[in-house]
């Protein structure tokens, strides 16, 4: 039977409008069964015609769009998404430097000559914005809700000597309380957030992207190699399935529920 999990506390919780920028810290989500976070990777940027069909959308890997595994310089960039207007503005080097109604043509294009003319030689193709109604640009093809614990993170630090931002891991749940890799044990497990409860679905295995510092966009670290050293596996972090809906906050309580007994 896996461990009995400590309870544990709700310490951030995070959005991502556009796959690749800004996350953008929340107060209170509403979560829906089978559903991501609220507009959570609602909006990705192709990176060059990649076939995505928003009438008929089907999950594309990161490397068709602009992302932090290869785009190092997008950390560089500040956003902001208002889901009243559908507005992204951009923040490059101090001031704002475009922004667009991302429900509009007009404002789609202003977005994507912004990243067309700023970044030529950074991007293999022409930039297009890309949604549809309900799709979400994650790294898996399932919604989910991604989850890290902080703890773990403090364990990393230990292994390459350095801080490490926890906004690397770009979660939407961040998690105090647990040990150290205990959320490993939690797979197949149901966690309840008041009345909320989600499905653990399965660890997540950690690319490039974390090597970024999200403050200096610089690529300082190599933390999966150093997970593979340390531990035989680049696991950092669990997604989990939304099951009963309900609205979370920061500093809610996370709890792993008991398994039935047969």
């Amino acid at each position: 039977m896996p461990a009995t999990a400590p309870p544990a506390r709700i310490t951030g919780i995070y959005r991502y409008p556009v796959k690749g920028l800004t996350p953008e810290q929340l107060a209170h989500a509403e979560l829906s069964p089978g559903q991501t976070l609220l507009a959570d990777r609602r909006y990705a940027i192709e990176n060059g015609p990649s076939g995505f069909n928003p009438v008929e959308p089907k999950w594309l890997p990161k490397p068709h769009f602009l992302m932090l595994m290869r785009d190092e310089w997008l950390a560089g960039l500040r956003t902001h998404f208002d889901d009243s207007s559908n507005v992204l503005a951009i923040n490059h080097n101090g001031r704002i430097v475009a922004q667009g109604n991302l429900a509009t043509p007009e404002g789609r294009a202003t977005i994507e000559n912004f990243f067309a003319s700023t970044f030529p030689d950074l991007i293999k193709g022409p930039p297009k914005v890309l949604e549809s109604p309900g799709h979400s640009f994650s790294d898996v093809a399932r919604k989910v809700v991604s989850i890290i614990n902080l703890a773990s993170v403090r364990a990393i630090e230990n292994m390459v000597d350095a801080p490490v931002h926890p906004l690397r891991f770009r979660a939407n749940l961040y998690v105090e309380g647990w040990p150290a890799w205990h959320e490993f044990d939690l797979v197949d497990r149901t966690l309840a957030i008041g009345d909320v409860r989600l499905k653990v679905v399965k660890r997540i295995v950690r690319c490039a992207a974390i090597n970024v510092d999200p403050d200096t966009a610089q690529r300082d670290l190599a933390i999966p190699q150093a997970l593979q050293r340390m531990l035989g596996h680049g696991d950092c972090g669990i997604y989990a399935e939304v099951i009963e809906g309900g609205t979370i906050s920061a500093e809610d309580i996370i709890a792993a529920e008991e398994p039935e007994l047969l």
